[in-house]
């Protein structure tokens, strides 16, 4: 659009104060960052917003990574776009649970009946109340309702320019409803399965976990070298840190190589206590370095012990339960009296507990070589836990990501390369992920508040399920939640009884509703005509430690559905540091809470400091630099006012003067710069490159044709002044409005009709058509001339109003005659008496300056 002035209406004394609730407010009744849905595909810019986590509270590094976002959202509605900017809240899975729990003091057991006039205790109590399943959903939704409130208007207070009549929520009807259609038709399609496996589980959390979820943290414990025996009578030592696994050992492993136990491969040893006879096997993935060199196979201990498992085929000794207590009954294969009893000892104890007594069996039965060894070694957690993982066996659900099919991992690695990276280099991480996955994607949580998975199972006549064929509803039926929903062909009464059926009982992992918000936003299958507006996507915005889990599997879901990206661009935000250079997270508990921040420096001064984080970096909380920030929305309200207490020229006015046409050069490549930062996702670089040219604008070129602009000179050059003036001005201003919204929008008020968001953004060739002819070179000129003029005065401690008698500029010609150019506005602006020019030999100016 074209930008038409109006004569300046100017407040007496601008300030900052109150400028969030005031234009807030403006943009909510104008509905300016409504999105029009008539707009066709091309004419849109689609972002897929991370919906943040509503668990508690946000923190700075939220805002830090959101007006990333925005400053983006905002440059492209300026470039003409249609901007969908939703905003989703991510309330579903275990933070929402854990929260709603320490909350209201209540625990979900699903085998409790819903009571409708259930009210939870006004202060939770030491034991927390039993509920049903949906009375505990319903909490998590109420509690959740009132963290969106408190989140939307944090963002609000920011300035994020989201449609706020486009929000979802990932555990709504229709985030369930798109969730459980793409899981039936990965289904279909064979892509998604139920396998009896084994499978990493949280002990505190009661549920499974997947790969993505993992990290290795340092955890104390100790090698332990103990003896089994040889059929010849030999005892074969062995290292371990879990000698409470031995009656689950099901091998002992050597490397094919290891000279020292090629006479052992194809035989068996008898395990110390239990005596139950294990074979010896050879694989390559054993350490002959490690310990002993030789090692126990157990069901299971680790993620070697799987793969060695699977691989060799052997046998399944499972002895931890989901509670992470040793089970009651001991495996196959303990079969002696004595290993009975022995094991029996170790029934029902905790994994700690167990490992304390199986030592001191090992010590009375003369097993154990010497003492424990005390080591520190990485374990895997569950990254939201905090003991160490188990691996037991159970039937889950996953969907197939390359992870054990080849074919699948190079498209997936193809697709990778297919985007485009913001930085370049984090497509590495996503690569190094891909390639490093040693199984599929396990999607079934045995939690309450999720989107559940949508299958019942017919029970047979002796009602056991029938696994292998699950019950599947149509799509028009969805969504359902199968444990109070019933089948086609079945009734309520025939729940849980032989010929009648029972509800899948696990809801989907939270990544598995995640990796579908390009879906969930668009509204696939739902509102398909605005679908095929927004997607694919043109912006995945997000933080680089989870491409692994959130970008890699909004990968999988969009290219098993639709055989393409979900987007084209991904930009990564970095992590915000506390002062010892340390993430800020709440768990660690070194997090900032924003709205301090916000009230007391202002929403544009924050915003500052953000946009001053580079794309994939990781970014020191500074608030020193948002003071700077604030400094600078300070000099824009005050550098407007000042620049339209001129008035706006007549329209028929030209630019005539040299420095002027110069000013608008230089601006033209400015704004040149600062679109090509943009459309690279260099936001910081835009917001440099326009700050330098606005500071230079305020302390050169405003002092230096303040007189002209006066009139001082006629109205010629009086109105060219002006015209440089307001143009600059327009410009600089939405240059900023991407970084600084509310400040720019107030100056932007004071001459301009409707909303500065959604004037168009300046473009280069119109300035440069302005300034046809200039000699960019008059600018600098002018500005090492005033500087040095300057500098006299401050070296001899004189005010800058101070009258200087004499200046003279030697230098050769070529460089002389810039300064000619400007000469009249140098002397004005210097309070110069006489000015002199005199031509040298050389190629530099020299400035001598007589006060």
């Amino acid at each position: 659009m074209t930008v038409q002035p109006r004569q300046p209406n100017v407040p007496d004394k601008p300030s900052l104060d109150g400028l969030e609730e005031k234009w807030a407010r403006f943009w909510e009744e104008r509905g300016v960052f409504r999105f029009d849905r008539s707009k066709t595909r091309e004419e849109i810019y689609a972002i897929d917003t991370p919906p943040p986590t509503v668990s508690g509270s946000l923190h700075v590094g939220h805002v830090f990574s959101y007006t990333h976002t925005d400053t983006v959202a905002r440059f492209h509605r300026m470039r003409g776009k249609e901007v969908f900017y939703p905003m989703g809240w991510d309330d579903n899975g275990l933070p929402t649970e854990r929260r709603v729990q320490n909350y209201y003091g209540v625990r979900c057991d699903p085998s409790l009946p819903y009571d409708p006039d259930f009210t939870p205790p006004e202060k939770p109590g030491k034991e927390q109340v039993p509920i049903s399943r949906r009375n505990f959903v319903e909490l998590c939704e109420q509690l959740t309702k009132l963290d969106e409130q408190a989140f939307e208007e944090l963002w609000r207070r920011l300035g994020l320019s989201v449609d706020w009549t486009m929000t979802y929520q990932t555990i709504d009807t229709d985030a369930r409803k798109v969730s459980q259609r793409a899981f039936l038709r990965n289904l279909k399609r064979g892509e998604a399965y139920l396998a009896e496996a084994p499978t990493l589980w949280d002990v505190t959390f009661r549920t499974a976990v997947a790969q993505a979820e993992l990290e290795d943290r340092e955890w104390p414990g100790a090698f332990h070298r103990v003896a089994f025996h040889a059929p010849d009578g030999a005892k074969v030592y062995i290292e371990t840190t879990r000698p409470e696994l031995i009656p689950a050992c099901v091998a002992l492993i050597a490397h094919p190589d290891d000279e020292r136990y090629q006479h052992l491969f194809g035989t068996t040893v008898r395990s110390p206590i239990f005596g139950v006879e294990v074979p010896v096997k050879a694989h390559p993935a054993a350490e002959p370095d490690k310990g002993a060199g030789i090692a126990m196979c157990c069901t299971f201990g680790d993620l070697t012990d799987v793969q060695w498992w699977r691989e060799l085929q052997l046998e399944t000794r499972a002895i931890i339960g989901r509670d992470g207590r040793i089970l009651p009954e001991p495996p196959r294969g303990i079969d002696t009296a004595a290993g009975k009893e022995a094991y029996a000892q170790l029934a029902g104890l905790t994994v700690h507990a167990a490992r304390e007594r199986i030592v001191q069996m090992l010590r009375e039965s003369g097993d154990l070589d010497g003492e424990p060894r005390p080591i520190k070694r990485p374990v895997k957690f569950f990254e939201k836990g905090d003991k160490p993982l188990e691996i037991v066996i159970g039937r889950q659900w996953y969907i197939r990501n390359g992870g054990r099919d080849l074919d699948l991992r190079e498209q997936l690695l193809a697709r990778g390369r297919e985007l485009n990276w913001h930085p370049e280099h984090m497509r590495v991480r996503y690569e190094h992920w891909v390639g490093g996955l040693n199984g599929d994607w396990l999607i079934s949580r045995q939690r309450f508040f999720g989107v559940p998975i949508p299958v019942w199972y017919r029970l047979d006549e002796n009602g056991a399920p029938v696994w292998e064929d699950p019950i599947i509803p149509t799509e028009d039926a969805l969504p359902i939640d199968p444990s109070s929903d019933v089948p086609p062909g079945y009734t309520e009464d025939q729940r849980g009884k032989p010929g009648g059926f029972i509800g899948d009982p696990d809801v989907m992992d939270t990544w598995a509703t995640s990796s579908l918000t390009p879906q969930i936003a668009g509204k696939w299958g739902i509102d398909d005509d605005l679908f095929q507006r927004v997607f694919p996507m043109d912006l995945r915005p997000q933080a680089h430690e989870i491409i692994r889990t959130w970008l890699f599997s909004t990968v999988v879901r969009s290219h098993l559905e639709f055989g393409q990206l979900p987007w084209k661009n991904a930009a990564i935000s970095g992590w915000i540091l506390d002062p010892d250079r340390k993430k800020m997270s709440k768990s660690k508990g070194n997090v900032i809470t924003p709205m301090g921040l916000l009230e007391e420096l202002g929403s544009d001064a924050v915003r500052y400091w953000a946009a001053m984080g580079r794309p994939g970096t990781d970014t020191a909380f500074d608030k020193g630099q948002m003071k700077i920030g604030r400094r600078l929305a300070i000099k824009i309200l005050n550098a407007s006012k000042f620049a339209l207490s001129f008035g706006l020229p007549p329209a028929e006015a030209g630019l005539t003067e040299p420095v002027d046409r110069a000013l608008l050069a230089d601006l033209a490549q400015v704004v040149e710069d600062a679109t090509a930062s943009f459309e690279a996702y260099d936001y910081t670089r835009a917001l440099e490159r326009a700050e330098g040219f606005f500071w230079a604008f305020c302390d050169d070129y405003i002092e230096l044709v303040k007189a002209r602009a006066y009139g001082e000179f006629g109205d010629q050059a009086r109105d060219s002044a002006r015209v440089a003036l307001t143009t600059a001005l327009s410009v600089l201003q939405r240059l900023f409005a991407p970084f600084l919204p509310f400040v720019t929008e107030e100056v932007w008020s004071w001459w301009q009709d409707g909303s500065i968001h959604r004037a168009s953004w300046p473009l280069a060739d119109e300035l440069r058509g302005l300034a046809a002819g200039a000699d960019t070179a008059v600018m600098s000129a002018a500005t090492e001339v005033l500087t040095q003029i300057r500098k006299a005065k401050s070296d001899a401690k004189l005010s800058m109003r101070a009258d200087v008698a004499h200046v003279t500029v030697r230098g050769p010609e070529k460089l002389l005659t810039p300064v000619r150019a400007v000469e009249r506005d140098l002397a004005a602006a210097g309070r110069v008496q006489r000015f002199e020019l005199v031509e040298t030999e050389g190629d530099t100016l020299e400035v001598e300056v007589t006060l």
